[in-house]
């Protein structure tokens, strides 16, 4: 009890360089979340990405299209099970701010290609039905307050049709926590009967699922052989490989995110023991007061362990508690360009170890000076 008493009273003697240090730990706290939960977005989860599917694009870059007959053909190829196909559409919901990952799909494979993806039987079948029903996750229904039965209208100029209009006919859910519930998706034959000439009968890039995952690298050679030398060659990769190819379209976010936290937790130790290395030269003669009247070297260096680890603790855990109540609204504005924020518990029982290493670090040399102190000669200083 008398060593949190004395203790709490060194915290609080400086209420204001308490408040400042906190404060340090609490910003750098709620980076390192941030920067983590942003990781977390550009990685590639295994419980998402599967083995058994394959990514079939133009070999001359994924932007460009191949054609549509393309499809029974790679179905031909011994191995493959299902194949759908994806259509990139740069949509915008009444205003440029409201964007969303927007697809045009293939229907008929969609399901096999794709079962982590939960419609409900009767609004799958109104979306069979209606030409231009359209499906979205649930995500961004909630995001727009949208429900079944709604017109929505998405402004594109990049097909030569100011405005498509769509009818909410279902609803998806993800069968696990992480999966994209922000998705909006309507039917390829009504994209393309809208589309210019030129753009009929192409698609974007086929998904497609094999019976054997250990057979994936004959038959990706398979696909790229049969069109080699065509007007649109292929390039066929694993999921994981083109999910890989997509992220590095933005850069090296690893490095990126790596260099941003080490530059902080850097900063963070230097001003968390320039701090603490302060108050031990303040309180100079009042340790060796201690010692005096009995208290151990260990002891010593105890209490300053304490009070830099108490810190930590605090500034640690207001950090995240700011991150994780910033987190939903953050991961609502941004879910039309970064799909998948979740602020996990692994990441903040992390940073909360990361904030109680910096403590103990930055404690650790201002203490080891305390407990070596001579009495006489710390006596001795003003």
């Amino acid at each position: 009890m008398k060593f949190m008493r004395i203790l709490l009273a060194n915290l609080l003697r400086k209420k204001v360089r308490l408040f400042l240090t906190v404060g340090s730990f609490s910003i750098a706290l709620f980076l390192f979340a941030f920067l983590g939960v942003i990781h977390n977005a550009f990685s590639i989860d295994s419980a998402i990405v599967k083995a058994d599917r394959l990514i079939v694009v133009n070999r001359t870059s994924w932007f460009n299209t191949t054609p549509v007959s393309y499809k029974d053909k790679i179905l031909q190829i011994p191995g493959v099970k299902s194949i759908t196909h994806y259509t990139w559409f740069p949509g915008v919901y009444r205003d440029d701010k409201n964007i969303f990952p927007s697809f045009v799909i293939d229907p008929a494979g969609q399901r096999q290609v794709y079962p982590e993806f939960l419609v409900p039987e009767d609004q799958w079948q109104a979306f069979l039905n209606d030409r231009q029903g359209a499906i979205v996750g649930a995500e961004t229904a909630h995001r727009f307050g949208w429900k079944i039965g709604d017109r929505i209208p998405l402004i594109s100029t990049q097909y030569g049709v100011g405005t498509w209009e769509f009818n909410l006919v279902g609803i998806y859910h993800g069968q696990l926590p992480h999966t994209d519930q922000t998705e909006f998706w309507f039917r390829w034959d009504y994209f393309n009967e809208k589309v210019p000439p030129e753009m009929k009968g192409q698609v974007g890039w086929y998904i497609l699922r094999i019976d054997d995952p250990s057979d994936a690298v004959r038959i990706a050679k398979a696909i790229d052989q049969q069109f080699a030398n065509s007007p649109h060659e292929t390039k066929t990769d694993s999921e994981s490989v083109f999910a890989a190819n997509m992220v590095k379209q933005f850069g090296n976010i690893r490095l990126l995110i790596t260099s941003i936290g080490v530059i902080v937790f850097v900063t963070l130790l230097l001003v968390t023991g320039n701090t603490m290395a302060i108050a031990i030269r303040e309180r100079t003669r009042e340790l060796a007061v201690f010692k005096a009247v009995g208290f151990s070297d260990f002891a010593v260096l105890l209490l300053v362990l304490a009070e830099s680890l108490l810190i930590a603790l605090i500034g640690g855990a207001l950090g995240l508690l700011l991150a994780f109540l910033a987190m939903p609204p953050l991961a609502s504005s941004l879910s039309g360009l970064l799909p998948g924020l979740v602020l996990a518990p692994r990441l903040l029982l992390l940073g909360l170890l990361l904030a109680l290493f910096v403590g103990l670090l930055s404690g650790l040399i201002p203490g080891v000076i305390a407990m070596r102190m001579r009495i006489v000669a710390a006596m001795r200083r003003v």
